[in-house]
């Protein structure tokens, strides 16, 4: 287990190697460009030839954290992005009832911080893990979402960030 990128085209090989992942150079070249450019890698092919394998052993290789998201018709942004967790926000609003605090702006900006968010796989990817090391994002089954999601998902895979209107941007 490694915690930095390997630095050839080799090096992955071997990574993958003792990963039990049985890979040719081309695919090894593919990766090591993408962990270089610090860019996405997509990959095709038929079920069963070892796109989600690959993802996982990346991440026991080179020691990072894995996030998957699965992807399935009819995913949306709060499901792949973030949720407010509205239970939690309706029992701190009703405390703050309770104690006599009337000030609805106040009230409002606590609800909508970050202690009441709920982060789903794509946020919880923009964010280093707490070695400081960028985690592998396996999206799994992308062909499955709809057109819609697949273009928000093009456009977080290229910017590395996440605008959540309460908050601000979160950028990786």
């Amino acid at each position: 287990m490694t915690s930095s990128n390997p630095e050839s085209v080799e090096a992955v090989l071997d990574l993958l190697t003792k990963g039990k992942y049985v890979a040719d150079r081309s695919l090894a070249t593919a990766l090591f460009l993408a962990l270089k450019l610090n860019r996405p890698l997509f990959l095709e092919g038929e079920a069963g030839v070892g796109k989600t394998e690959i993802g996982k052993v990346l991440a026991e290789a080179l020691g990072r954290r894995l996030i998957r998201l699965q992807c399935y018709e009819g995913l949306d942004v709060s499901s792949a992005v973030y949720e407010w967790n509205y239970s939690l926000q309706m029992i701190d609003i009703r405390i703050s009832e309770a104690a006599g605090d009337r000030d609805r702006k106040r009230i409002e900006e606590g609800i909508f911080s970050e202690r009441f968010l709920i982060k789903r796989p794509l946020l919880q990817a923009l964010e280093p893990d707490v070695s400081g090391l960028p985690p592998v994002l396996l999206i799994d089954e992308l062909d499955r979402t709809d057109e819609p999601f697949e273009a928000f998902l093009l456009e977080v895979l290229s910017d590395f960030q996440i605008t959540i209107p309460e908050i601000g941007t979160v950028t990786a």
